[in-house]
């Protein structure tokens, strides 16, 4: 039975999950140790998130062949960048972009565990991040007038439930690559 690239490529880079996992939770637990950062650091620290997160996303997209984790992924590294080089930017400017891309990015998760369920089992683990992902969406697009300090705890529960999620999902997939070739060979 042929497998899909995008199983191979998740069974193969569980790690990549796990890094990502472990640093949305390093990023969620600075958000709640320092939440007097100024706009200015808070931008320069989610362009960074982004950035890093966005390419490993690319990575996975290119080694799997999916459109979906790629689009995701470029889309992921462009907010980062343009954050890195517009820090200026107002915090309800930022809240809106984060929450399209949290929006986006919790489709995209979605999907792709749809794609993935009859391959694992457990890939509820995927969609949980993706309604995390869209729940935190909602939240920021309804309290934009929150002010900074609300919009930093938000941003950092959000990022350590994802990255709870990540790394729970990581080590379900850890011996994902020995089923994936065994279901290759039969």
């Amino acid at each position: 039975m042929p497998t899909l690239p995008i199983v191979e490529a998740f069974a193969r880079n569980w790690w990549l999950l796990l890094v990502r996992g472990i640093i949305a939770v390093l990023f969620g637990l600075m958000a709640f140790m320092w939440p007097g950062l100024t706009l200015v650091t808070l931008v320069l620290l989610y362009a960074a998130y982004a950035l890093v997160d966005g390419l490993m996303a690319i990575w996975t997209g290119v080694t799997s062949r999916s459109w979906g984790l790629l689009l995701f992924g470029i889309l992921g590294a462009l907010v980062g960048i343009y954050a890195l080089f517009f820090p200026g930017i107002t915090a309800i400017a930022l809240l809106y972009l984060i929450a399209a891309w949290a929006f986006i990015r919790g489709l995209f998760e979605i999907a792709t565990a749809i794609q993935m369920r009859k391959q694992i089992s457990n890939e509820w683990a995927l969609i949980l991040s993706g309604i995390i992902a869209i729940l935190f969406s909602i939240v920021l697009v309804a309290n934009p007038g929150a002010g900074a300090l609300a919009v930093v705890f938000v941003i950092g529960a959000f990022a350590i439930a994802f990255g709870a999620a990540m790394i729970w999902l990581a080590f379900r997939i850890k011996n994902l690559p020995k089923r994936v070739e065994h279901l290759a060979h039969t």
